[in-house]
């Protein structure tokens, strides 16, 4: 009996939750982190966006939505869904999925993407665009299992001219 509850006493419990104000400066943090350690910490990305210090605020925009996935309590990335201009109306950007290092390969991005859909839904978009880099691999993969097709260039005017690798995923079909 010791042994059982000793395994889930190191399980990893996650908690995906709303973006809070106070969440600003670690989430930016976790992001930035995770840029650098991939060597992708290059302008034209959220590294050098101003809006990466205050998601809270970008986050208040009507149909729009940041997640944080907390891990026994602690901060350990999230992501969003974002109307970003110049996008198609049925279609908004899965924006800024970042975890920390000890939180990938766990299923923690796959949840985060699962409730940014359901935010997608929510708000009446159809489709779910992204835009990122090869430099993330671990994350390009995870889209391509989560049913993001590539496409040959950008939709929208993110401004994230250092991204060169744009997906697109239909939420109508299953």
């Amino acid at each position: 009996m010791q042994r059982v509850y000793h395994y889930f006493a190191l399980m990893q419990r996650p908690n995906i939750r709303l973006l809070k104000n106070e969440d600003n400066a670690e989430i930016a943090s976790i992001i930035r982190s995770v840029l650098t350690e991939f060597k992708a910490d290059k302008p034209g990305t959220v590294f050098y966006d101003p809006t990466t210090d205050d998601l809270f605020n970008l986050f208040s925009a009507p149909s729009s939505e940041y997640w944080i996935i907390e891990i026994d309590g602690t901060i350990a990335g999230g992501s969003g869904v974002y109307p970003t201009q110049g996008l198609p109306g049925n279609c908004c950007e899965l924006v800024k999925l970042y975890l920390r290092k000890d939180a990938r390969g766990k299923g923690f991005g796959k949840q985060l993407i699962e409730q940014c859909f359901g935010s997608a839904r929510k708000f009446g978009f159809e489709q779910v665009y992204l835009e990122t880099m090869p430099e993330l691999k671990m994350a390009v993969g995870l889209y391509e299992q989560c049913g993001f097709r590539y496409l040959d260039g950008p939709l929208g005017n993110s401004g994230h001219f250092g991204c060169d690798l744009w997906m697109l995923k239909d939420l109508t079909t299953f």
